[in-house]
């Protein structure tokens, strides 16, 4: 035998030998036995998520063994759980997983019945132990940063003036209306929100504070001006409206 495909054939013996345990190893064929995962470590500051969830998402998985692990398969199934924000997955040899969480952090009840995450995410999760006190905010689910934002601008210009708002709907056209806590709505609108804020919030400052605690309803969306509903009040003697603000308009509201 021709001693160069002698010396080839030994080095291919050599190399399977070698290859052959690498690769039974990393297909789990051996990992159950000889590399098990005896150790996982869960970390994170949890108000909602619950640590046993966590083990009982990654314990399927982990199963193969350490060389078989697939860690975006144990990412994906820790980030499944209703209150997880995100997973971060390590390997440590010889048998250890760390697995790092964070909890999803709720900003909003988003319509009837999910919430909305501090990442601008909208998910569903057990409402029980959610504060009551989070602002109500509802619309079209790829707009939720959007109606976030327009909800904490409105709410910081109208505290100007001692309206405290708590809630905000965007209907399908992008139209924003914003609600107080004494129930009163404030049209917005879709275009000009900042202006038409401003107008009405330095329109306001002409009224005391009794009076601006009586508007059921305000339409902003009017070209000069904009229209009120007050509420009714108990008959006696009240401080008229200052001059120059009216409670309705003769033009047609805008978008």
């Amino acid at each position: 035998m021709n001693p160069r495909i002698t010396r080839i054939a030994a080095w291919m013996i050599a190399l399977t030998l070698i290859a052959a345990p690498i690769i039974a190893a990393l297909n789990g064929w051996l990992a159950e036995d000889r590399w098990p995962i005896r150790r996982l470590v869960v970390q994170g500051r949890f108000a909602q998520v619950n640590e046993a969830d966590v083990r009982s998402a990654v314990a399927p998985q982990v199963r193969a063994g350490f060389f078989a692990v697939e860690l975006d398969a144990v990412k994906a199934a820790v980030e499944a759980l209703p209150w997880v924000e995100s997973a971060e997955v390590r390997k440590h040899w010889p048998d250890r997983i760390d697995v790092r969480v964070e909890e999803r952090l709720p900003i909003a009840f988003w319509g009837e019945d999910r919430l909305l995450s501090h990442r601008g995410d909208v998910f569903v999760a057990n409402l029980a132990g959610v504060s009551q006190d989070l602002p109500h905010l509802d619309g079209p689910d790829l707009r939720a940063s959007e109606v976030w934002a327009q909800h904490r601008a409105a709410r910081e210009r109208l505290a100007d003036i001692g309206i405290d708002v708590r809630g905000t709907r965007m209907n399908q056209r992008g139209a924003l209306s914003v609600f107080a806590a004494d129930g009163a709505e404030f049209v917005l609108g879709r275009d000009q929100i900042r202006s038409r804020l401003e107008r009405f919030v330095l329109a306001m400052h002409r009224l005391p504070v009794i009076e601006r605690s009586r508007i059921a309803r305000a339409d902003l969306r009017f070209a000069n001006g904009f229209a009120v509903v007050w509420r009714a009040v108990d008959p006696a003697p009240t401080a008229p409206a200052a001059p120059g603000i009216e409670s309705r308009s003769l033009h047609e509201p805008q978008v």
